[in-house]
């Protein structure tokens, strides 16, 4: 079984949808795990705050059907892929880590890792001992670092949010 982390990030209608995605994972996956909820500014672009949630998952599944699976949960949550890269999003779920594989081509690990507060921060809280396996850093070292060189803004919420 390969161990997975996901981050699912909603800026419209995002308790609905977030928990429409959570729902269809569990067709696919076993063994899920959410993180709090990381409320962030939208980030490129002005927008609605997001919500974020950090997913563990374990599956048998290869990282292209693992894509595709995604890909099809989006599409029927009714994404937008002509969007630009930096826009509103009514769901967008990705792959962020697939056991320690490390491939260029498919962003894995995906470098928003190091780059962005509401990708760490759910990371950090489902995997703390876990390693970066393309740095070789804890994440627990990456989040502490984060938190005294950058400047952000995010907020946390008990996951039973998206539910009430």
């Amino acid at each position: 079984m390969s161990q997975l982390h996901l981050n699912i990030g909603s800026n419209q209608d995002r308790r609905k949808n977030i928990r429409l995605a959570l729902a269809q994972l569990q067709s696919f996956f076993n063994k899920i795990t959410t993180s709090s909820i990381f409320e962030s500014p939208s980030e490129g672009f002005k927008g609605n705050d997001f919500y974020n949630v950090g997913v563990n998952v374990e599956t048998q599944k290869n990282p292209s059907e693992v894509i595709n699976i995604l890909h099809q949960i989006e599409d029927s949550l009714g994404r937008n892929r002509r969007l630009p890269k930096f826009s509103s999003r009514i769901i967008d779920i990705d792959l962020v880590l697939f056991d320690d594989l490390i491939d260029e081509k498919l962003n894995i690990p995906r470098k928003d890792i190091l780059k962005y507060a509401f990708v760490l921060a759910p990371l950090f809280e489902l995997n703390p001992e876990g390693i970066h396996p393309e740095i070789k850093v804890p994440y627990s070292s990456l989040w502490e670092d984060f938190q005294s060189n950058q400047n952000f803004d995010l907020r946390k919420y008990n996951i039973d949010k998206l539910y009430n």
